[in-house]
């Protein structure tokens, strides 16, 4: 990896008695557009407010460009933070917002208003200065939002689900105005977000985040194709990547390798075929039509659930007995106790 921009190096962190990280090692870096992704009380917004200084750390280190920041407050660590509900003054027009920060840095007036214009136009806002907030939409607030954190030239920004209020058409228009934003500025970002499209989409690199621990940290073809834990392949991935146990009704066809006892075999809805003559016998509960595609969930004898996804004109009707097929070189296979990957 290149030098670092953001280091936590065994950072843990408390709230009040209940601790909300676990020994968090994790290095972004220079330049590197990182996606922390999790579940709801994951930690991931801790992560951004320990990296800001907002929050205290009980034990390890946090270092930005190379420095040691563990000790110093949020207004020296020269870091950025877009927050989920925007936070712009409401009484302050868009240009005194983008330049609120340099101007309390006893910036000269004249310059903080022409970096944040700079800002403006390079995020799309410079038609919006002289507006209010509560003239905007949620795009252009947060575009204002960005600008703002785009202003102080700082060494990471941080970025807290800053994409969730939005529309889901506003949300892909920004999520790709925000990937070539980064692009154009070559910047040290770390996004939060519990949104898994978002993730894949936006990141150089994804950590996956449960229960204040990493449990895994890959590119967005890693995360997808070698989940390091069940819960990285059941969490990536909607629907949820089928988990049956190895030695269970369903056994993939092809040449299997030696598995222990305890192990589970994983595999994808778009793995499953139901075209063939051979496999497990299972019965079609229910389907959901989602454009091209069908999802057909069904009950394999023994009761276990099985997803597939099939071309919406070649679905099952319900109530059909069909054959579920699955080869294994379209599997995964974890140890059941630990939930760690064993093979391939």
């Amino acid at each position: 990896m290149s030098e670092a921009g953001l280091v936590l190096d065994g950072v843990s962190a408390a709230y009040r008695t209940e601790t909300v990280l676990h020994e968090v090692d994790l290095a972004v870096a220079r330049g590197e557009l990182l996606v922390v992704l999790g579940p709801s009380g994951a930690g991931k917004s801790t992560v951004l407010r320990v990296a800001a200084g907002l929050e205290p750390v009980t034990a390890g280190r946090v270092r930005i460009a190379g420095r040691d920041v563990t000790d110093q407050r949020p207004g020296l660590r020269n870091v950025s933070m877009v927050f989920q509900s925007y936070a712009l003054f409401p009484h302050l027009t868009v240009a005194e917002n983008i330049a609120f920060g340099l101007e309390v840095r006893d910036t000269p007036h004249r310059v903080a208003r022409e970096r944040a214009r700079a800002a403006a136009e390079t995020v799309g806002c410079a038609g919006l200065l002289d507006r209010r907030p509560g003239q905007l939409s949620g795009g252009e607030r947060q575009r204002v939002a960005l600008a703002r954190a785009l202003v102080r030239e700082p060494d990471v920004f941080l970025l807290d689900e800053p994409l969730s209020n939005l529309d889901l058409a506003l949300r892909v228009e920004m999520r790709a105005e925000l990937r070539a934003l980064h692009d154009r500025l070559g910047a040290t970002m770390v996004h939060v977000t519990h949104d898994q499209t978002e993730a894949l989409v936006l990141a150089d690199r994804i950590a996956v985040l449960r229960d204040g621990r990493i449990e895994q940290v890959g590119t967005p073809e890693e995360i997808w194709r070698t989940p390091a834990t069940v819960f990285v392949a059941r969490f990536v991935g909607s629907p949820a990547m089928n988990l049956l146990p190895a030695g269970g009704p369903l056994q993939p066809a092809g040449d299997p390798p030696a598995l222990p006892v305890e192990a589970q075999i994983g595999f994808r809805p778009e793995a499953v075929n139901l075209d063939t003559g051979h496999g497990a016998p299972a019965i079609v509960d229910r389907i959901e039509v989602v454009g091209e595609d069908a999802y057909v969930y069904l009950t394999l004898e023994g009761g276990k659930p099985v997803v597939a996804r099939v071309p919406t004109t070649r679905r099952p009707d319900r109530g059909a007995a069909v054959r579920v097929g699955v080869r294994w070189t379209d599997t995964h296979v974890f140890d059941a106790t630990s939930g760690r990957r064993l093979a391939p």
